[in-house]
């Protein structure tokens, strides 16, 4: 009998899983089908339940239910927990559902694999302190880098993320707060972007010091042209700038991974991609 997974959000027909996830099936020989289901907010409970109940073995899970799924999983995987949020439900033959999230391992398989970049001893600024950044935190800060600093807007939602983590209970390492205009005079090795600046026709309210040559640029947003963060930071000279395709690519093998015991070659549709 073909398995059956999906990916839930609203809305989700810009959606690129099932393409990426039909990919993998016809490469690794499994026989299943991923479907796109849009679910509003208030039919996410009725919704899940009925998907389980009609047999689905996983879904991946994306705006805006990444955090709302949280409570409905039965386990958390530690790095789920730690990021408060759920990209990828994995359903057990009793119906228990097990709540993971890979989109931090994604974004570090495609940094370290992919772009070669050394996230040891890094100076690493992530731009936003929403719940992008506390998905990809804990993954980062394994890898073992000098700091991760986290910058926002507002001083205090940047030290309420840090804190969520002091609080947690893990050794996670140097991680630290500021505003954005504290950052006037640093320079980091890698600065990623996890916020929506800039896709709304506004100018990202980043110093432009920030930038140099010598940093790597990496926008979590990605689209078929640059994105405005990449623009940005290609004219403030940023040499080495990177969508967020990659991650996306390699959090869909990792979840894949899960749920079917195999590990897909990325390298194809990597190769495909803008």
């Amino acid at each position: 009998m073909t398995d059956r997974y999906g990916v839930i959000g609203h809305p989700i027909s810009h959606s690129k899983s099932p393409v990426i996830h039909a990919q993998f099936a016809s490469q690794t020989g499994q026989d299943l089908t991923y479907a796109p289901i849009d679910v509003a907010p208030d039919e996410l409970v009725n919704t899940l339940d009925n998907l389980i109940h009609d047999g689905y073995k996983g879904l991946n899970v994306t705006v805006p239910h990444k955090n709302a799924v949280v409570t409905l999983m039965d386990e958390l995987s530690n790095r789920a927990r730690l990021a408060g949020a759920v990209n990828t439900i994995t359903a057990q033959d009793d119906n228990r559902l097990v709540g993971d999230n890979t989109d931090g391992i994604g974004l570090v398989r495609d940094l370290t694999r992919n772009l070669r970049f050394e996230l040891l001893d890094a100076d690493i600024l992530i731009l936003g302190a929403g719940g992008a950044t506390r998905g990809i935190v804990p993954s980062l800060l394994d890898e073992s880098p000098r700091e991760v600093l986290i910058a926002n807007r507002t001083l205090a939602r940047a030290e309420e993320l840090v804190s969520a983590f002091g609080s947690s209970g893990a050794d996670l390492g140097n991680i630290g707060a500021c505003q954005f205009d504290e950052l006037q005079a640093r320079q980091f090795d890698l600065i990623i972007n996890a916020t929506s600046a800039g896709l709304h026709g506004e100018v990202p309210p980043f110093p432009d010091s920030i930038i140099d040559a010598e940093v790597v640029c990496y926008d979590l947003s990605y689209a078929m042209k640059p994105t405005p963060f990449v623009a940005w930071a290609l004219q403030q000279g940023a040499e080495e700038v990177h969508q967020g395709w990659g991650m996306l690519v390699e959090q869909a093998a990792a979840s894949f991974r899960i749920w079917r015991g195999v590990r897909p070659d990325t390298k194809p549709i990597l190769a495909n991609l803008p």
